[in-house]
């Protein structure tokens, strides 16, 4: 690993910034959500089917989302909105939500060219109340206005808070979650970041919180310019395990639901495998042994998103400081992504 002593990059700090209000700012657009995130719920009640569209950290969102609407019975997909602009599924009789911090992404421009402004249950969520995807759909606007900085951090705190205004209407109570907003959790990353000095990679992983291991997975991957990725617990046991070893990092993650036992089995086997093993762990039950375990008080679902998030996060930028000079300043993409 090579080790920088030099100023904080100025990508970092911009970061940084983000960061410091994202909490805030998530909590204020729960609040001033109201009548469309009443509206947004009226019609997943009326459609019973939900299709999440987005890029980059906005899918990975929407990934993180599919359990947490289908336990309200809803038929819910997240898709690339690339992979729906190419081999699209059916739009009809669903309601749709395309999620863009800037809505401006090439892929969100087209696909409204050429669904001729898609349905009457098409929705948006996005920082920018004055962007495209504002201007041609009914949209959930966060709070503070666009991201900045490079790789999402705020964009998606607020992308999840204004998911929970969607699922407070529905029914569930926010208050966990606003919690775990409000009175963040600080446990000690340091013993965690020490095992993962030497790797080359890093796969994260997860079950319900597959969607969380996604994100952090594409920062970890945009911010260190390692190839770090993510696989779902049961797609990494199938086959993808012979890449294990050493210099192969495992981060999981695990919360207080029925699948915490099924991430406890893939940590021991990726240990057994030789791989250092990180887990970002809500489930309230006992350290495994031989990994780092990065511990929270017992939470699922939302809260627990919103306990690991800004931990992970910051786990994710101190990964990266310790192997790039500039981390945090892109050198082959754009904060928005405008061609395809």
């Amino acid at each position: 690993m090579t080790m920088t002593t030099s100023e904080r990059p100025s990508g970092l700090v911009a970061i940084d910034r983000e960061m410091e209000r994202q909490a805030a700012d998530a909590i204020a657009s729960v609040h001033q959500a109201g009548e469309l995130a009443g509206r947004i719920a009226a019609s997943l009640k009326a459609t019973g089917k939900l299709l999440l569209l987005g890029m980059g950290g906005s899918h990975a969102v929407g990934r993180a989302l599919e359990p947490l609407y289908r336990d309200h019975g809803i038929d819910a997909v997240a898709l690339p909105l690339s992979e729906q602009l190419g081999q699209p599924l059916s739009i009809e009789g669903k309601t749709i939500l395309v999620t863009s911090q800037s809505g401006e992404s090439a892929e969100v421009l087209r696909w409204f060219s050429q669904t001729n402004g898609a349905t009457p249950n098409t929705f948006g969520l996005t920082l920018e109340g004055s962007s495209f995807l504002a201007r041609n759909a009914p949209s959930l606007v966060g709070v503070g206005g666009t991201e900045k900085a490079f790789a999402a951090t705020r964009s998606l705190t607020i992308s999840f808070a204004l998911h929970l205004s969607i699922l407070a209407a529905l029914g569930d109570d926010p208050s966990a979650a606003l919690y775990a907003l409000e009175q963040p959790q600080s446990p000690d990353t340091t013993a965690a970041l020490s095992a993962l000095s030497n790797v080359r990679s890093i796969v994260t992983s997860g079950r319900r919180l597959q969607g969380l291991a996604e994100a952090i997975g594409l920062g970890l991957t945009e911010l260190s310019r390692l190839p770090c990725f993510s696989l779902e617990g049961g797609q990494l046991r199938h086959g993808p395990m012979e890449m294990l070893g050493p210099s192969v990092g495992v981060v999981l993650f695990r919360a207080a639901d029925a699948t915490a036992g099924l991430v406890k089995a893939m940590a021991i086997s990726a240990s057994e495998a030789g791989s250092p093993v990180v887990v970002f762990d809500a489930s309230g039950e006992a350290p495994i042994e031989g990994v780092s375990t990065i511990a929270f008080q017992p939470a699922t679902g939302m809260s627990a998103i919103f306990s690991m998030l800004p931990v992970a996060q910051s786990f994710m930028i101190a990964f990266a400081a310790a192997r790039v000079e500039n981390a945090g300043t892109p050198v082959r993409s754009t904060k928005i992504t405008r061609s395809e």
